[in-house]
C-alpha cells in the first residue's frame, strides 16, 4: 500500500482481488500440489476478500485516530480469520509479515525500501508457517519476487529508494507500480520454473497454482497503484493437466478441515504432533490468542476436539477433497478439440455455450481484442482449440491469437453469428483439430447467410429511408421497406435451395418471435431462437 489511507489501500486490494478473480478458475485448475482439490484460486480469493470487507468496515476519518500500526494488524487479523486452505493460510501469512514490517516504521513513507523490508518479512513469515516447505510452490515464488525488490534496490538512485515528504501522491505509486512490475517479472519467471523444482508439476505438465495465484495478485496490485481504469500487466495464461498426461496427486484423506481457536495462553507446539497423527498437509498459525487451524483429515471432528479445555473452536469449514476433485476432472476431462466462439446477445452466448463453445463477448460492435481471444483459447477446456470469429472483422485477431497461443489453435473463418452457430453443430470434440476443421469449414460452405436491419442513414439511391427495414442476403442488399414485407423477401431469397431457414431475433425486433411466421413464405421450415443480438432486427441461416 501506498500510505495508510484507507481509499488507497482500498482500491489496491479491491483491484489484486479483481485481477485473481479473473482467473480464479484457471489457478484452481492448475492445483496439483500438495494435493489435487482444485481450490487454490478460491482460497486465496477468499482471503483477500476478508481484509477488503474489514477494509469497508473501516472509515476514512479513523484511520489518524487508529494509526498505521493498528490498522495493519487488523487487516492481517482478517487474514487470518477469512483463511482456508494451505494456500490462503500461507497467504495470510503472508500479509501478517508485511503487516509486521510496516506497523515496525510507523511515520515513515512507504517507498521501495520500506516495500522489499515488507515482502522479505512476508517471505520469512510464510516459510517459518510450514513445517516442511517445499521449493517450487508459492513460497519459492514470492521469495523470489521478494529478492527481485532488494536486488533493484541497488540500481535506484537515492531519492527513489527512499522517498521524502516533497513526492506527490502520484509519483510515490509511479514509483511503487514501477519496481513491482520488476517483481512480477522475476515472479513469473519463478513460475515458469516450478516444474524443475516439483516432481508433481513436472509429470502434471503444470506450474504451480499458489505461485500463479500471488503472481496474478501482484498485477492487480501493480494496476490499483495506476488507477485509473488501468489494465494489470499482462499475466501468461497457464495451462491445465492436460488429459494425456499422468494423473496427479490425490490425498489419502477426504476433508479439508479449516477453524480458528481464539482464547489465551494457545501454544501450536502442543497440538501439532497430535493433528499430524490425525492427517496431512497440518498447518497451524497465529498467536497467543489466535490460532488458524488447516489440516486434512478423514476425522474433522476429532480435529476440533484436541482443543477442548484450550480455546472456543469458531469458523469451522470443512470441504469434501474426493468431490472436488471429482467435480474438477469432470470439467477438465471434456474434449481434445474445443470451440471458442465471440458473440454478442445474451441468447446467442446461451446458443453457443448450449452446444459446447467457450464464449468471447463481442460488445455492441462484435470486435473482441486479440488478448480477449487469446484468453478465450487458453481457458478452453481441451488440448486444441478451433476459433469461430463471427464476423470478418475479427478474423484477423483470431488468426493471431491462435499464432500467440501455447496451445493448437486454428480459424475457422465464419463470418457471421449464425454462420459460426450452424458450424459449430458439426463438431466432434473427440477428433482432432484438423478434422474438425474440415468439417466445420465444410459445414460453412452449405450455408447462406442474412438478415435484416434498420437502416443507419437514407440511402443515397433512394430505396430507402432511416429506420426502415433492410434485409441482406450473403452480404448484399436484396429487399427494404416495411419490417414484416423484408422479412418475408429476404426469407424468400435465403430459403430458395434450403430445406430450412433459422432465424435469431434481436433485442429490438419489431415484431416478436412467436410472430415471425405470419411473415415467412409458405412452406418454409423456421427454426427460432431468440437471440437478443444488438443492431439486427433478425440474423437468418439457410441450409
Amino acid at each position: 500500500m501506498p500510505d495508510p489511507s484507507i481509499a488507497r489501500f482500498r482500491r489496491v486490494v479491491s483491484s489484486a482481488l479483481a485481477s485473481l478473480e479473473a482467473r480464479r478458475q484457471e489457478v484452481n485448475d492448475l492445483n496439483v500440489f500438495p494435493v489435487a482439490d482444485g481450490d487454490t484460486g478460491d482460497n486465496m480469493a477468499m482471503t483477500l476478500r476478508a481484509v477488503l470487507e474489514e477494509l469497508d468496515r473501516v472509515d476514512d476519518e479513523s484511520v489518524d485516530e487508529v494509526g498505521r500500526a493498528v490498522l495493519v494488524q487488523t487487516l492481517a487479523r482478517a487474514a487470518l480469520m477469512g483463511a482456508r486452505g494451505n494456500s490462503g493460510v500461507i497467504l495470510s501469512q503472508i500479509v501478517r509479515g508485511a503487516a509486521e514490517e510496516l506497523a515496525s516504521r510507523p511515520g515513515e513513507l512507504v517507498d521501495p525500501l520500506l516495500v522489499a523490508a515488507a515482502f522479505a518479512s512476508a517471505a520469512d513469515a510464510a516459510y517459518d508457517s510450514v513445517r516442511e516447505p517445499a521449493e517450487g510452490t508459492m513460497l519459492t515464488v514470492f521469495r523470489e519476487m521478494a529478492h527481485s525488490l532488494t536486488r533493484q534496490l541497488a540500481h535506484l538512485s537515492a531519492d527513489k529508494q527512499r522517498l521524502g515528504d516533497d513526492v506527490s501522491e502520484a509519483q510515490q505509486d509511479a514509483i511503487l507500480a514501477e519496481v513491482l512490475e520488476r517483481a512480477i517479472a522475476d515472479g513469473e519467471r519463478a513460475v515458469a520454473r516450478t516444474p524443475e523444482q516439483l516432481e508433481v508439476l513436472r509429470e502434471s505438465g503444470v506450474v504451480d497454482a499458489g505461485g500463479h495465484g500471488l503472481v496474478l495478485i501482484m498485477a492487480g496490485i501493480v494496476a490499483g497503484l495506476r488507477g485509473d481504469g488501468a489494465a494489470p500487466p499482462e499475466i501468461a495464461h497457464r495451462e491445465p493437466p492436460r488429459l494425456t498426461r499422468p494423473h496427479h496427486e490425490d490425498s489419502r484423506y477426504r476433508y479439508c478441515t479449516n477453524f480458528i481457536v481464539s482464547g489465551s495462553g494457545l501454544d501450536d507446539r502442543a497440538v501439532l504432533p497430535r493433528l499430524e497423527a490425525l492427517g496431512d498437509s497440518v498447518l497451524v498459525v497465529g498467536d497467543e490468542a489466535t490460532l488458524k487451524v488447516h489440516v486434512h483429515t478423514d476425522r474433522p471432528e476429532a480435529a476440533m476436539e484436541l482443543f477442548e479445555g484450550l480455546g472456543e473452536v469458531i469458523n469451522v469449514d470443512v470441504a469434501d477433497m474426493r468431490q472436488q476433485v471429482a467435480e474438477r476432472d469432470a470439467r477438465l476431462a471434456t474434449a481434445r478439440t474445443g470451440v471458442v466462439a465471440v458473440a454478442a446477445g445474451e441468447g446467442l452466448e446461451r446458443l453457443f455455450a448450449g452446444l459446447g463453445a467457450d464464449v468471447v463477448p463481442g460488445g455492441e460492435t462484435l470486435n473482441p481484442s486479440t488478448s480477449e481471444l487469446l484468453a478465450g483459447i487458453h481457458g478452453a477446456a481441451a488440448e486444441e482449440v478451433l476459433v469461430l470469429p463471427s464476423s470478418a472483422n475479427v478474423i484477423m485477431a483470431a488468426e493471431r491469437a491462435c499464432g500467440l497461443s501455447e496451445k493448437p489453435a486454428r480459424v475457422v473463418p465464419a463470418t457471421s453469428q449464425q454462420a459460426s452457430l450452424l458450424a459449430l453443430v458439426e463438431l466432434d470434440p473427440a477428433a482432432a483439430l484438423d478434422e474438425n476443421a474440415a468439417r466445420l469449414e465444410a459445414a460453412l460452405e452449405d450455408v447462406a447467410t442474412g438478415g435484416i436491419a434498420p437502416a443507419a442513414r437514407d440511402d443515397a439511391q433512394g430505396r430507402f429511408k432511416r429506420g426502415d427495414a433492410v434485409g441482406f442476403a450473403d452480404g448484399e442488399i436484396v429487399a427494404w421497406g416495411g419490417a414484416g414485407s423484408t422479412l418475408l423477401a429476404t426469407v424468400e431469397v435465403l430459403a430458395a435451395e434450403a430445406e430450412i431457414v433459422t432465424v435469431i431475433g434481436g433485442s429490438d425486433a419489431p415484431i416478436p418471435l412467436d410472430q415471425v411466421d405470419a411473415h415467412v413464405p409458405e412452406g418454409v421450415e423456421l427454426e427460432k431462437h431468440e437471440g437478443g443480438q444488438p443492431s439486427w432486427w433478425w440474423l437468418l441461416a439457410a441450409q
